[in-house]
């Protein structure tokens, strides 16, 4: 038995839920986000919880139960209360801007680097050294911020690069004179 499948996803109000089928579309004050689940499973709306629940008891089947009820949690709290991503820049001269749709990054490269920030995530630069990146969708945000970690991720000597924020760098000693 998976102890996540099993457990309903309740709707909180203003969260209304379409199921058409193995489609479930799912509508909030952040949008509207929809997923379409495998044949393995079953879903459904019961007292203003959706339950899935699995067709059979192959290995498939139980897999896909966890992992459907995962992905319909996602969608309702994307659609009331979205994803947050926070990143920190550490390094001398190492900054971050918004200008329009595009991240500017000073990383030390011999070059600036351009960020173009894609549809269905916001992106803010509070200080130069914070990006923060939010959005409804958490696999999207998700990518975004280790796409924008991906030019400079930290490293061990220093601390340099960017770090989503309370990340723990193990730091390790330099060399002996």
């Amino acid at each position: 038995m998976s102890r996540i499948g099993k457990r309903p996803v309740d709707l909180p109000s203003g969260v209304d839920v379409q199921i058409s089928g193995q489609k479930i579309e799912v509508k909030g004050p952040k949008g509207t986000r929809s997923f379409t689940a495998t044949d393995d499973v079953t879903l459904a709306v019961e007292d203003n919880a959706v339950t899935v629940t699995p067709r059979g008891k192959s290995k498939r089947a139980r897999q896909q139960w966890g992992m459907s009820r995962t992905m319909v949690q996602n969608l309702v709290t994307g659609v009331t209360d979205g994803f947050k991503k926070e990143l920190e820049i550490q390094g001398v001269g190492y900054r971050a801007q918004m200008q329009g749709n595009t991240l500017k990054l000073s990383l030390g490269l011999s070059h600036e680097v351009n960020f173009e920030v894609p549809a269905g995530v916001t992106v803010t630069a509070p200080k130069v050294t914070e990006v923060v990146i939010e959005g409804n969708d958490e696999q999207l945000v998700g990518q975004v911020a280790a796409n924008i970690r991906e030019w400079r991720k930290p490293e061990p000597y220093k601390g340099k690069g960017i770090r989503y924020k309370r990340e723990y760098i193990f730091r390790k000693e330099g060399k002996k004179k």
